[in-house]
């Protein structure tokens, strides 16, 4: 059995169905339609848990994976623009239905492997295994609701339109080599939710998965390899030093990528014509709740303890700062520390387990250093064992009171440190959300008509999301999903995704007669795949 002192197990105490006896070696990756053996430098993989073997603690062994270089990320970048040449390539070129049928048959296969991606996610990032699953079939619905977001795109389009004498047809066209990246968090999800919809529109694809969540695309390769065109996905494994040749090419027209801001400007401006490098970017966020006088207290307390400790604070969409109005802060405070106990930490194989070990390096470091920072600013830790740390498991540390003195008051701690704010007058949260760089979501909890009304006005102006009475998410995903200032750009539904990933385009005549069957006969007899008026459902 472990020792009492801590979470973490004994090798022996892992359950069977879910340990990890022989490390996995990903010494391949996929270009140009081949899955190729991978003989340069090669990086450890480790997880994020820790195990026992007769009483002494390591983190345990996952295997290795490629560290790609900068001729690789080359090779990458000659394979994604051979299957576009120039626009002309037979995917790009591809009609709707066809595209569809890739993606769909990609769709099964990656079916049949999520027992194995789930628990490969659960080893490298420490996510719970029923939010693994979770994430896996979150993944496989956003597929399908895309494809059915495309087919109404496709009939909407499939028709010619008239206009002060110009005859034409409108569809929307690929904008070409797109390079997706996406983060540790969400590593199959967010990934997905940009290459689906890049693919589906016609755009050739370079995969580079986050540092974190990289072993459970090795299921993947052979999907990816026989159920697109060569050259259409390349999946590579590395760093900056294969992202920068690959941006540094200028061949790159799409930069998908879920990161920090900071990243996101750094690579832009790798590419050699920024200007025209297409960015949709998932970037930083820093959430309030704003809970008032008003508020059902147990709909609140509920809501922002899920909120801003659900997957240990590690979600984009996290609740980061609570404002709770001081007549009611106390029994708030009550209720909070009260409930902490429906979020139980542990390992991520446990049934019921919502705090888990943190996979990014140096994170318990910061949160140690965010809490020191909020008690020497007068902040004090109020739930017992709050900001304790069993080796890469750092245990909820609810902060109050906090004020703008201290380094948790803005920055985002992506981690479960939960500061709560005192305020008199709503002003407060207002104009902290004004001021802060970030303008993703926010939360207000309150039953009184006239206050939300009040506070959903010049909120809709400040973020891109206002949530009545709940937590701040993404979904359903047919709803937008983007940020103001310096949390996104660009929009991410299943609808607004295929906009993004493509332009309008035209062709377009004088509306004569002679133009009018030239045109109609083209497409009559289905000698263009644009020039259409079939449609993929």
């Amino acid at each position: 059995m472990s020792t009492s002192s801590t979470l973490f197990p004994e090798e022996s105490d892992i359950p069977e169905p879910f340990r990890f006896d022989t490390p996995l070696e990903l010494n391949e990756y996929l270009l140009d339609g081949r899955i190729r053996r991978w003989d340069g430098e090669m990086q450890r993989v480790d997880s994020v848990i820790e195990t026992a073997v007769d009483g002494v603690y390591a983190p345990k062994h996952l295997g290795f994976c490629p560290a790609m270089d900068a001729k690789a990320g080359a090779a990458a970048v000659a394979s994604t623009l051979a299957a576009w040449d120039n626009g002309m390539g037979a995917w790009p070129t591809m009609c709707v239905a066809d595209r569809i049928a890739h993606v769909e048959e990609f769709t099964r296969r990656m079916i049949a492997v999520r027992d194995e991606i789930a628990r490969l996610m659960l080893w490298e990032i420490g996510k719970p295994y029923k939010e693994c699953r979770v994430e896996f079939d979150r993944t496989v619905e956003y597929i399908r609701d895309t494809v059915d977001a495309l087919r109404e795109l496709d009939q909407n389009s499939s028709r010619f339109v008239v206009e002060s004498g110009i005859y034409a047809q409108i569809r929307r066209a690929p904008l070409g080599p797109t390079l997706c990246m996406g983060p540790y968090n969400y590593p199959l999800n967010e990934t997905f939710a940009t290459l689906i919809p890049a693919l589906l529109m016609g755009n050739t694809a370079i995969i580079k998965p986050p540092r974190r969540g990289r072993l459970f695309f090795a299921p993947l390769l052979e999907a990816f390899r026989d159920c697109f065109p060569a050259g259409v996905v390349n999946l590579v494994f590395g760093d900056r030093h294969l992202v920068r040749p690959i941006l540094e090419s200028g061949a790159i027209n799409v930069l998908a990528f879920i990161g920090s801001s900071k990243a996101a400007k750094a690579m832009r401006m790798l590419h050699p014509s920024p200007n025209r490098l297409r960015c949709i970017l998932g970037l930083g966020a820093k959430n309030a709740a704003v809970v008032t006088e008003s508020a059902d207290m147990d709909l609140a307390v509920s809501e922002a303890v899920s909120g801003s400790l659900a997957f240990s604070g590690q979600r984009c969409t996290a609740l980061k700062i609570l404002f709770v109005h001081e007549n009611v802060v106390d029994e708030f405070l009550r209720r909070f520390n009260e409930s902490l106990v429906d979020m139980p930490a542990g390992m991520p194989w446990e049934e019921g387990v919502r705090i888990t070990p943190l996979p990014e390096p140096g994170k318990i470091e910061y949160l140690t250093e965010l809490v020191g920072d909020a008690v020497a600013h007068g902040a004090k830790v109020v739930n017992p064992g709050g900001g304790a740390v069993d080796r890469t498991l750092f245990h909820p540390a609810v902060l109050y009171p906090v004020n703008r003195d201290m380094r948790v008051y803005h920055e985002e701690q992506f981690g479960p440190v939960v500061p709560i704010v005192p305020f008199r007058d709503v002003e407060t949260p207002i104009r902290y959300i004004v001021e802060s760089s970030y303008g993703q979501q926010m939360s207000i909890f309150s039953d009184d008509a006239a206050e939300v009304a009040s506070l959903v006005d010049p909120m809709v102006n400040q973020v891109c999301r206002v949530n009545v009475n709940s937590l701040c998410q993404r979904g359903p995903d047919t709803f937008p999903f983007s940020g103001r200032k310096d949390s996104a750009e660009g929009t991410l539904s299943v609808g607004d995704a295929l906009r993004c990933f493509s332009i309008r385009t035209l062709v377009a005549a004088k509306d004569t007669p002679r133009n009018k069957s030239l045109l109609s006969d083209i497409a009559r007899t289905r000698k263009s795949n644009f020039l259409s008026t079939d449609s993929s459902v």
